[in-house]
């Protein structure tokens, strides 16, 4: 970075230098601004100019928050070989992705320990929910259109927010990318095309562009086909033949449009509309070389929601976000042996959704806040006895914040309502619960680098409406689930001036006691689900993260990145069950992910590796129910360059460098080695 400055008389150093001590921190940006006015403006009566000094410092992460955060932005997205956001976000600690098998296979993500329903994924701040399943798959949503995602344990700091980001254990916050376009550069088209095995074919465009001097818009459209074959071999079968895995073709369609309004910095607005078609063969579970072909998924997702913040000079700010979604699912299995040869089931699954959010600047020190949501989902579905449930739930929190010079207390109590009606049999009986959650963080030292922090926070989930009414063979009761969290943990980042940019390390321990855990174990099929409840769980585990950067030398630049989690998951409900203090299913003890790369000028390498221990599908740790762990290792290269006036980005990754033949989910093998490469331009 390069910065000019021209300066005119002593009036101006005399005023600047005032204004430099007043405003503390941000008296940079202050003066700079101050700077560029007096500059358009006053006369020319004389000029000196200061020697333009080049800035290339790179800052640390930002981690020392007051509840754990992992972040990772879109320029990092190519070295962590990620096609999607379960790639992503794959690397975190206490993360947990169960991947299906293959490009179309259903990706989704647990949390320390607890299942996918207990994280909340944030689109631009508003919840993608799905009431019917409680799942939200992640390989739904491409990368090309995220600016950075974020994992929060507990729940983000930020006070004004939905009520919806308080209720889960866990917040996993998409951001998509933002126009900040000019008068000079009004537009920018950004088109790219990824291809490699398994028969993909990705192209992509978005295209930015500035309306006005408050209006801006991007429009995002994204089209991936795949044949979703590869080679895989069963362990423990004594042979070496390969079989090739069949039905992972997937053939989707997203598009995303925005518009955004900004005023100034107390008035925004914003508008999304987001529509996905898919059409994908589900992989089933393989037996014996021995896999269904029959099964097929249809997708078609429209949601449409809009934002709109203010900030007034007394210190009242004001969010609310509405939303309107609809998603359609075709289910079919064909052939099947029932009397009609096939089963197909049709969802159509509707809410509207609408939130408000104040929050007010007491003192410097001191905000409060009070969030209110309410939102109505309705299942409509084509089965044998089918419910048809309506599910109204409404949330209302209040929450503070509290700054005692190195301290910093926040908490909030949360009161969630549900009333639910069906058709057909028993609804879900009405529910008032208080969850609270409190948060400590505090600097020891004078030195900022290192921070303590703790949190308590109790969770409740109601089960889904397919926990409840979807009846594959007959009517059961499922609980509600109660989790308590506690973690206490520390943070310490350093900016350098040697060899090293920064350090950064990272270290939480964590229990989770759940009671009513409620256990979804995928059966033959991967669309339906076999229910239980666990009395009791007990969740104890350790998060532990590193990260580094060198300086530039000659062009010349190295990174690293680790983060390793311990998690012991036991069944503690009942002391006579044979499952008693024995390993959750599919709860690994140990992962490790490490992700290191070399830098040269505009072309990069980078090595990525997983690793996870074994785990058992049962909850009997026996032999039998082993499923081992696995070491999977990638590759890639990206190298940036200026054809003509135009920058061009090209990149190969090649991933499972080794052939690993290894599966998440028991008999859902997963892919051998494989390519792919990208290529793209802006204009």
């Amino acid at each position: 970075m390069i910065v000019k400055i021209s300066m005119r008389n002593n009036e101006l150093i005399t005023y600047l230098w005032a204004a430099l001590f007043k405003c503390g921190k941000l008296a940079p940006a202050i003066v700079l601004q101050l700077v560029v006015t007096y500059t358009a403006f006053a006369q020319t009566d004389t000029t000196r100019h200061l020697k333009e000094v080049p800035v290339t410092a790179t800052p640390a992460p930002r981690l020392q928050t007051i509840t754990p955060v992992q972040q990772i932005g879109n320029k990092d997205f190519a070295r962590y070989s990620a096609f999607s956001i379960a790639d992503a976000v794959r690397n975190f600690t206490g993360v947990n992705i169960k991947d299906y098998g293959g490009i179309g296979g259903l990706k989704t993500i647990s949390v320390r320990g607890l299942s996918t329903n207990h994280t909340a994924v944030l689109f631009d701040g508003v919840q993608i929910n799905d009431a019917q399943t409680g799942q939200i798959d992640l390989s739904k949503f491409n990368l090309n259109n995220v600016q950075q995602i974020s994992l929060y344990n507990g729940q983000p700091q930020d006070l004004l927010q939905p009520a919806r980001s308080y209720a889960s254990a866990s917040v996993l916050s998409i951001t998509t990318i933002r126009p900040m376009l000019t008068s000079e550069k009004p537009y920018q088209i950004q088109a790219g095309i990824k291809a490699g095995s398994f028969g993909l074919i990705n192209p992509y465009l978005q295209w930015q562009q500035r309306i006005s001097n408050n209006w801006q818009m991007v429009i995002n459209g994204n089209y991936t086909k795949a044949n979703g074959r590869y080679k895989y071999k069963v362990d423990g079968d004594g042979s070496d033949t390969l079989a090739t895995r069949k039905n992972g073709d997937v053939q989707s369609l997203q598009t995303d449009a925005a518009l955004y309004w900004n005023k100034n910095d107390s008035s925004k607005f914003n508008i999304h509309i987001n529509y996905y078609n898919a059409k994908r063969g589900l992989p089933g579970a393989v037996i014996f070389y021995s896999e269904s072909q029959g099964q097929h998924l249809n997708n078609n997702d429209l949601f449409i929601q809009a934002g709109y913040q203010r900030l007034w000079k007394n210190g009242l700010q004001l969010l609310l976000n509405s939303k309107l979604s609809q998603l359609k699912t075709r289910y079919l299995d064909s052939p099947y042996f029932n009397t009609k040869g096939f089963i197909l089931e049709n969802y159509r699954q509707r809410e509207a959704y609408q939130s408000v959010a104040l929050a007010y600047h007491i003192t410097n020190n001191w905000d409060v806040s009070y969030s209110a949501d309410a939102s109505y989902t309705k299942v409509d579905a084509d089965i044998d006895k089918y419910a048809f449930p309506g599910r109204l739930t409404i949330l209302n929190v209040i929450a503070s914040s509290l700054k005692l010079g190195r301290w910093q207390f926040q908490g909030n109590l949360l009161n969630t309502n549900i009333h639910e009606t069906v058709e057909k049999g028993t609804a879900f009986q009405q529910r008032s619960v208080l969850s609270p959650t409190l948060m400590a963080s505090v600097q020891p030292f004078a030195n900022p680098d290192l921070k303590l922090r703790a949190f308590y926070k109790n969770v409740f989930r109601a089960p889904t409406l397919d926990e409840l009414y979807y009846f594959a063979s007959a009517e059961r009761t499922i609980k509600p689930e109660f989790v308590y969290q506690y973690d206490i943990g520390a943070t310490y980042s350093k900016n350098l001036n040697g060899v090293l940019q920064y350090i950064t390390i990272t270290t939480d321990a964590y229990y989770n006691n759940v009671h009513n855990k409620i256990l979804a174990i995928p059966n033959r099929n991967p669309a339906v689900f076999s229910f239980s409840n666990l009395g009791k769980v007990d969740i104890k585990g350790i998060d532990a993260g590193f990260k580094t950067q060198t300086i530039q030398q000659n062009g010349w630049s190295m990174l690293l990145s680790t983060n390793y989690t311990y998690q012991q998951a036991l069944d503690v409900s009942n002391p006579e069950n044979s499952t008693y203090k024995q390993q959750i299913p599919y709860t690994p003890k140990h992962t490790l992910a490490l992700n290191a790369g070399i830098n040269y000028k505009q072309a990069g390498v980078y090595f990525n590796h997983i690793l996870s221990s074994g785990r058992y599908y049962a909850g009997n740790n026996l032999p039998e129910y082993f499923v081992p762990g696995y070491a999977v290792s990638d590759a890639s290269a990206v190298y940036n360059f200026i054809k003509g006036k135009t920058p061009v980005q090209a990149s190969l990754e090649v991933n499972n460098l080794s052939n690993k033949n290894y599966s998440i989910i028991r008999s859902y093998p997963m892919p051998g080695r494989s390519y792919r490469l990208s290529l793209q331009i802006t204009i």
